[in-house]
């Protein structure tokens, strides 16, 4: 797999965080902003080059590949690029969410009508997005992090609002292995921060057992989503019940669901 991508999108990252733009990447190698865009459009690096650029970034060659090599290791979040393409094609988002549960390559096509040549090409795609390091015989390794989230208001987000929350929730959730429990209130300031930190923390725990579960075959798992939510919130028949003089009151209006 070519490293360049990974490398090339490091560089983005320590740019950003150091506020720097195209136009100072231009100015410091002495060439024009339109040059410097088409080459990380490209992703054609000499070494001169990005010899240069650590030296704007205060780096030296061996600093950037070290970063990314621990960049590959924890990809917690995709580019809004790389988020489209999995809309845009459906096998590849199964399969894209296949490796994510560790499926192995004789799983994926056993139980989806998905032939093995086209399984092979798809797995070369994700290696291409960088979801993935495609191995001999098929085999591959995750490059996503288990605590992966998608990008605020992003093509990922979207498909789950439009298409997968609602039919979630309308769902059966009195099997054994199932559960749903709502809760309101009215919190302060201080407690909302508490329960939100608490779900933070009980999101890591479930990602970290989903990627303790993956050494298992897949007989002795099953697909499960869990939903976890809170937000400002008040039903909307209590709402219309309000005087209006407590209307700009929002925050003591709303509870948290």
């Amino acid at each position: 797999m070519s490293q360049i991508p990974l490398i090339s999108s490091t560089i983005k990252q320590l740019l950003r965080q150091r506020k720097l733009t195209y136009k100072d990447v231009a100015v410091h190698l002495e060439q024009s902003e339109a040059t410097i865009k088409r080459m990380f459009s490209n992703e054609q690096f000499s070494l001169y080059k990005l010899e240069s650029i650590c030296e704007l970034l205060q780096l030296t060659l061996c600093d950037l590949f070290e970063l990314s090599q621990a960049q590959q290791a924890r990809i917690s979040q995709l580019t809004v690029q790389q988020e489209q393409e999995l809309m845009d094609n459906p096998k590849l988002f199964l399969v894209a969410v296949c490796v994510r549960d560790g499926w192995l390559f004789e799983d994926i096509i056993t139980h989806y009508r998905i032939e093995e040549l086209e399984c092979v090409r798809l797995l070369a795609r994700l290696d291409k997005l960088n979801m993935i390091q495609l191995l001999p015989n098929n085999n591959y390794k995750l490059l996503i992090a288990q605590g992966f989230s998608w990008i605020p208001d992003g093509p990922l987000e979207r498909y789950i609002e439009q298409q997968v929350l609602g039919k979630f929730l309308q769902g059966d959730f009195n099997q054994e292995d199932s559960y749903r429990f709502y809760l309101r209130g009215s919190y302060s300031d201080a407690t909302i921060a508490t329960i939100k930190r608490r779900l933070q923390q009980l999101t890591k725990e479930v990602a970290q057992l989903n990627e303790q579960d993956i050494k298992l075959p897949l007989n002795k798992r099953q697909g499960v989503g869990l939903l976890l939510a809170m937000r400002p919130w008040q039903l909307g028949q209590f709402k219309n019940m309000l005087r209006k003089s407590s209307e700009p009151e929002n925050k003591k209006a709303n509870s948290i669901c």
